[in-house]
């Protein structure tokens, strides 16, 4: 992990290039609409967010060669390289998700009022996404169309997550208690566990292959 944030640190490819991707569909939604509802809104939000996810969650397998790969296998053991791999891209996507925020509350308004919350689910989305997608990364680099079968494989996993959190996001544009939250929020965080859980089990096999 140290290594991946020592190289993004200096090169800012990937987090520049998804940043400017978030600003410019967002500024394109800015001149169509000019104002949003608060729904369509928190659905641009997260529709946006979920492709520049894919974007930058590819990067932790698919564009490391067979070399570099072998490299790793004598360095360290699977389970290392799958966890750095996934706090990484927690990391990387907690950051997106913030500066989403920012750039869509900039340029389309913030019709969220629940703000605190509103972090937390941002941040749980993120977190899910990082997890999801590092291991369908890790599956899609086997491949030869390894970007077509990342988004085949992430896509079906990622969706049922876009759709609660976009029904929690709708409950923050309005100021509720915390418990109104607590049961979805525990759900997401369970399948994040169980994605961890199926990770440390089953890439080992992949990492020997």
């Amino acid at each position: 992990m140290r290594k991946d944030l020592l190289l993004e640190w200096r090169e800012k490819n990937a987090l520049s290039a998804i940043v400017l991707y978030v600003l410019s569909t967002t500024f394109v939604i800015y001149q169509m609409f000019v104002t949003t509802e608060p729904e369509v809104w928190v659905a641009l939000y997260w529709v946006i967010t979920l492709f520049a996810a894919l974007n930058a969650a590819s990067r932790s397998f698919i564009h490391e060669n067979s070399n570099l790969r072998f490299y790793y296998f004598q360095l360290v053991s699977p389970h290392a390289m799958i966890l750095s791999k996934m706090l990484f891209n927690v990391v990387l996507l907690g950051i997106l998700a913030l500066l989403s925020t920012l750039i869509f509350g900039g340029l389309l308004g913030f019709p969220i009022k629940s703000v605190k919350i509103w972090l937390v689910i941002s941040l749980v989305g993120a977190t899910g996404f990082a997890l999801a997608l590092t291991m369908v990364s890790a599956l899609a680099s086997k491949a030869r169309n390894s970007g077509m079968l990342m988004t085949i494989l992430g896509l079906p996993i990622i969706i049922p997550q876009v759709l609660v959190l976009v029904d929690l996001s709708k409950k923050a544009l309005m100021v509720l208690p915390f418990s109104v939250y607590g049961t979805r929020l525990l759900g997401l965080l369970s399948i994040d566990i169980i994605i961890v859980t199926v990770a440390l089990v089953f890439f080992p096999f992949l990492w020997k292959d």
